[in-house]
């Protein structure tokens, strides 16, 4: 018998079919548009079909695609100097996704503790709520029971404790611990940004502790809250850091950050990837910095952030049937919905916007860091009208 689908049945996915799009807009094969806050889930930080990405890539094409990593690859030291400038980082490891950039983050953490003498030390104190991937380790890491269930035994070495409880975080800490995961913004666990205070404790735990501190910014990061990563907002730097999604621009490309004394335990052998670092990811990945780093961008992502927050908090006053909360930091939005999300996610589709569903019953407004502000006063017109329209169905269902 033949399948209805060739494809793994691991996705519930909507009916679309998108053949192009162009900055924050997506087309579908019969022409219809829509407004796209959902950039790939933060991936497309620069929209769709942004001209200096597709003439990088393009250029780089021509050229070389892949060597893999038994040879010296010049895009990979000159992206890795700018990340270097740019950030509290003297060494980085390029991967191909978020999760293999948090593979990579662990691995360096154990493996710090396991070179100074400590093997015992591989415990990391993770976070209620996290989402860090869909490997063995990452699952095990964000601690989501329906991910986790039917693959075994759960990795070992994570410890959860709830997010923001600065005093949990104290008392997890043994003789074990050897670091500490956090997302700055918490995205698939429903757009929690974690309190500048919180995070200043956590980087003080862990000078005080010997403790290597790992933030996630895989969807928070390069420059989706604001500032170019989302930690900046709390005056503090980590040890270890997970980049991904919008540092590739819709290019599968992360990257694992950390300081010269974190990756110390990071010789030869103990890690690799065949793809990792490849040229063509380089390539896009100097392109999105070209746009980024720019003066004047963050600016922009910051201007467009506090006119989405005020449509968003304004709908909230005027549909407080509809909508709970607005919460989130920069360009990475949440509606909590009063009633079940997918009802006003699927009212936003169909005025032709998209969005994404998340944990605590919110839904993700990722849109392009390019957006217009025509965009976004578009954007808060198809929700005001999708909020209207879950408010007449429930009207019905009442009456």
């Amino acid at each position: 018998m033949v399948a209805a689908t060739p494809l793994y049945n691991t996705y519930n996915r909507t009916p679309l079919r998108f053949t192009h799009g162009e900055g924050a807009w997506l087309t579908t094969e019969n022409g219809e548009r829509y407004l796209d806050f959902a950039a790939g889930v933060a991936v497309n930080s620069l929209g769709h079909a942004h001209p200096h990405l597709v003439a990088a890539l393009t250029e780089q094409a021509s050229k070389v695609w892949q060597l893999s990593n038994l040879y010296e690859i010049p895009g990979q030291e000159a992206l890795g100097r700018r990340l270097m400038e740019a950030t509290f980082a003297e060494k980085v490891f390029f991967t191909n996704s978020g999760a293999e950039a948090l593979e990579c983050a662990i691995k360096t953490a154990r493996r710090y503790h396991f070179s100074k003498g400590h093997p015992e030390k591989f415990h990391i104190i993770t976070f209620e709520g996290a989402f860090h991937g869909r490997t063995i380790a990452t699952i095990a890491a964000g601690g989501n029971e329906k991910y986790i269930e039917g693959f075994g035994p759960k990795a070992p070495g994570f410890d959860p404790v709830p997010f923001g409880d600065i005093e949990a975080v104290k008392a997890a800490i043994t003789p074990e611990t050897a670091a500490i995961l956090v997302e700055p913004v918490q995205g698939e666990g429903g757009i929690r940004p974690a309190e500048p205070e919180f995070l200043r404790a956590l980087r003080q735990l862990c000078d005080e502790h010997g403790l290597l501190l790992i933030l996630d910014e895989v969807q928070c990061g390069v420059g989706r809250t604001g500032k170019l990563f989302a930690h900046e907002w709390a005056g503090i730097t980590p040890d270890i850091m997970a980049v991904a999604k919008g540092i590739g621009g819709g290019f599968p490309l992360g990257a694992c950050l950390a300081t010269e004394e974190a990756a110390s335990g990071m010789v030869a052998g103990t890690h690799g990837s065949t793809y990792g670092g490849n040229p063509l990811a380089m390539a896009v990945g100097q392109a999105v910095l070209d746009v980024v780093l720019a003066d004047g961008f963050l600016d922009h992502v910051r201007d467009m952030a506090l006119l989405f927050r005020q449509g968003l908090a304004s709908l909230a006053d005027r549909f407080p049937d509809v909508i709970a909360e607005i919460r989130g930091q920069g360009l990475m939005l949440g509606i909590k919905a009063k009633g079940p999300s997918a009802d006003l996610l699927t009212a936003m589709r169909a005025e032709h916007l998209l969005g994404v569903p998340a944990g605590e019953n919110v839904i993700r407004l990722l849109p392009p860091l390019t957006v217009t502000a025509e965009d976004v006063r578009e954007g808060i017109a198809r929700i005001e009208r999708a909020a209207l329209a879950v408010r007449e169905k429930d009207a019905l269902k009442t009456a």
